[in-house]
């Protein structure tokens, strides 16, 4: 028995060691929907156009994600694919490893599986909580994610945001100080931003496009899991029905044992 509890504290200490390690701070909630084909389907041209030059998907491929999402391959292979990958490839990139950790500090990492290691609501809140910082190589910090060596390849499109508090109360309640304080159950009102200038999208047009670009990222990280849910259903109704059958059998062979 002492040998058995010692055996499963082991078995614990990695589970809690990677709660210890995961993300802290204010995360905004989005609700994937891996149903919504129009939304992945937006949010893959988000990631071919903006994070594609970057990183990469090579553990995905172009005519896959075609067939799940609805699109013809064809019109893929025209509109979301560059250069000399054909559509049947892998989502890879032709920047150097060696050359991006000159430029970044470290090569920017493959993105199939970074909707499984992060999680949905710490990419949405990431991707939206950029801040204009001049002390910073390419002069943004994250809320999120202190100190970041990723450019806003988004700022564009979101605009340029100050910050008005500390980096700590920032990554305690969010960017945009929204929400109510759980302690004092008061409204947030420690950290405020100002966009300064105008990006191509109004903020909640913003908010939709990473809505459908991290909604595409959880796809991405588990292609397989609607054809796991559909087929899941089909095994549980057949097991519904065997059970009357399996109970039928069992009343048969007992009848005359009692």
């Amino acid at each position: 028995m002492k040998k058995f509890l010692i055996a499963l504290v082991m078995a614990a200490l990695p589970m809690a060691a990677s709660a210890a390690g995961g993300a802290k701070g204010h995360l905004d909630e989005m609700d994937v929907d891996l149903h919504n084909q129009a939304s992945l389907q937006r949010g893959m041209q988000t990631f071919v156009n903006y994070c594609l030059g970057c990183h990469s998907a090579e553990f995905q491929r172009y005519e896959r994600a075609a067939l799940d999402l609805g699109m013809n391959p064809e019109l893929v292979a025209e509109h979301l694919i560059f250069g000399d990958h054909k559509v049947g490839e892998q989502m890879t990139i032709s920047m150097d490893k060696g050359d991006a950790g000159k430029w970044f500090g470290n090569p920017p990492p493959d993105l199939t599986l970074e909707a499984r290691l992060r999680g949905p609501d710490w990419l949405y809140t990431y991707l939206r909580s950029f801040y204009a910082d001049e002390s910073r190589p390419w002069g943004v910090n994250n809320a999120v994610f202190k100190d970041v060596g990723m450019p806003n390849v988004l700022g564009p499109l979101q605009g340029e945001v100050v910050a008005s508090c500390s980096w700590e109360e920032m990554n305690a309640h969010g960017l945009r100080g929204e929400g109510i304080d759980p302690l004092t159950n008061k409204p947030l009102t420690t950290c405020t931003s100002v966009k300064k200038g105008t990006g191509e999208l109004s903020t909640e047009e913003f908010d939709a496009l990473v809505y459908d670009l991290v909604n595409f990222m959880v796809y991405m990280g588990e292609p397989s899991k609607l054809d796991s849910q559909r087929i899941g259903t089909y095994v549980l109704i057949f097991l519904f029905l065997f059970f009357f059958l399996a109970y039928a059998l069992k009343k048969e062979f007992w009848r005359d044992v009692h």
